[in-house]
């Protein structure tokens, strides 16, 4: 891209399963921004709550957890990273476990303020692609450009469940969907910040797209 150009904000937002990791990470690429996973941060708070035995209901120990954890996040090209010190903990917070604590921890106000205002900071300067739940609604409400990645319950269960499937879990898809349907339950009735399409956000439904067609679908949109 030619240095003059001015650097997008683009947000994708969704349900787990829908694609937006795996998009949000070759559409970086493709326009050579840096990646943004809100996702995994809200995971490696969850992390490290349940590390302390900390649990959801101890405000005061939810908001000294956000004020002393020692996270930090790093994107690096079409990755992000978290680091809890010196140790890489990415690979640790794609866990079952910690994919249920993180929709219960994200809900608690001292977290989500905490991470927006990251999440604000690293993308501030624009040139970000940056996904989760929340992006067009709330973090980055003024946007360049917004998408809403959605796709089949029955899709996005059989998605997660290859997923899980290549980390050798024992699971089966029906208990992957209804993990599935209850978290996009949790996520879509909290009282802050919950799952919804953001009125202005292009809708893509990626049931039967493959990932390069979603992605083709946004660069037709964007205008760099």
């Amino acid at each position: 891209m030619k240095s003059d150009r001015r650097k997008l904000t683009i947000a994708i937002d969704g349900p787990a399963g829908a694609g937006k990791s795996t998009v949000a990470k070759l559409l970086a690429e493709k326009l050579g921004y840096a990646y943004v996973d809100t996702g995994i941060m809200y995971r490696a708070l969850a992390w490290a709550a349940v590390k302390q035995g900390i649990v959801p209901d101890r405000d005061d120990l939810v908001a000294q957890l956000v004020t002393d954890c020692k996270l930090s996040f790093k994107p690096d090209g079409n990755q992000f990273s978290v680091f809890s010190g010196a140790e890489d903990i990415t690979p640790q917070l794609r866990t079952p476990e910690i994919s249920h604590y993180s929709s219960v921890y994200s809900a608690l106000p001292a977290v989500r303020h905490y991470l927006v205002k990251l999440q604000r900071q690293l993308g501030q300067a624009g040139g970000v692609v940056m996904e989760g739940r929340d992006i067009g609604t709330v973090v980055f409400p003024e946007a360049d450009y917004k998408f809403f990645l959605n796709a089949s319950p029955e899709e996005r269960g059989r998605r997660r469940f290859n997923e899980l499937e290549d980390d050798e879990s024992q699971v089966k898809l029906d208990s992957v969907i209804k993990q599935l349907n209850r978290r996009d339950k949790q996520d879509s009735e909290r009282r802050l910040a919950p799952l919804r399409q953001a009125p202005d956000a292009a809708l893509i439904d990626s049931t039967r797209l493959t990932i390069e067609q979603v992605l083709d679908r946004m660069l037709q949109l964007i205008k760099p």
